[in-house]
């Protein structure tokens, strides 16, 4: 499914942070509060024992939320605690293509996350299409039965709902704020418009 043709979209930002959108029939929906698609400050989903005992604070006060499990960060912190040398995400999932064990095992790990964490915005929401941005977004690997993991969380006897990157990757956030410009730019001269 194309996502012009998706009624409802989950956008999905992995970067230094972990943000969210939601849109609905076309139309970005922000809800009462202006938080709908803020998903990167609730909890880890279906946590284990050791996530729960390693759970890491967040800017934002709390502890475990999926942010700090699934931001580039994280994912940095996580391979240095487990005795990888201080490296930025793109070089661990470089690692991990290489045959490093322990990247690999990692990525597997972040990927089970990220597929538990989009388990609880489908029970929630039930997108048609989840799309991901940001710089983590550029892992391949992420990708490959991602939609069959997030189904072992979701409480549904199958999911449809697809998974597909962005489609300017890392850049598509920055593309979206300079289309938005001359639009902005327009209303602010004219605001009777």
């Amino acid at each position: 499914m194309p996502v012009l043709d998706a009624r409802i979209v989950f956008g999905v930002i992995l970067g230094t942070g972990v943000g969210g959108g939601l849109v609905i029939d076309r139309q970005v929906w922000t809800g009462l509060n202006r938080i709908a698609g803020v998903w990167g400050h609730n909890p880890l989903p279906w946590a284990s024992e050791n996530e729960c005992a390693s759970s890491h604070a967040c800017y934002c006060g709390k502890r475990g939320c999926v942010e700090t499990w699934l931001s580039g960060l994280g994912l940095v912190r996580e391979f240095v605690s487990r005795g990888g040398p201080k490296s930025t995400a793109g070089d661990i999932a470089n690692a991990a293509e290489s045959g490093d064990e322990r990247a690999h095992q990692l990525l597997a790990a972040y990927k089970g996350r990220l597929a538990r964490a989009l388990a609880g915005v489908v029970n929630i929401v039930d997108p048609d299409i989840v799309v991901l941005g940001g710089g983590l977004s550029n892992i391949a690997s992420l990708y490959d039965d991602l939609v069959e993991r997030i189904g072992a969380y979701t409480f549904s006897d199958g999911v449809s709902t697809k998974v597909v990157r962005a489609l300017h990757g890392d850049s598509s956030g920055v593309r979206g704020a300079a289309w938005l410009w001359p639009h902005q730019a327009s209303e602010a001269r004219h605001p009777e418009k």
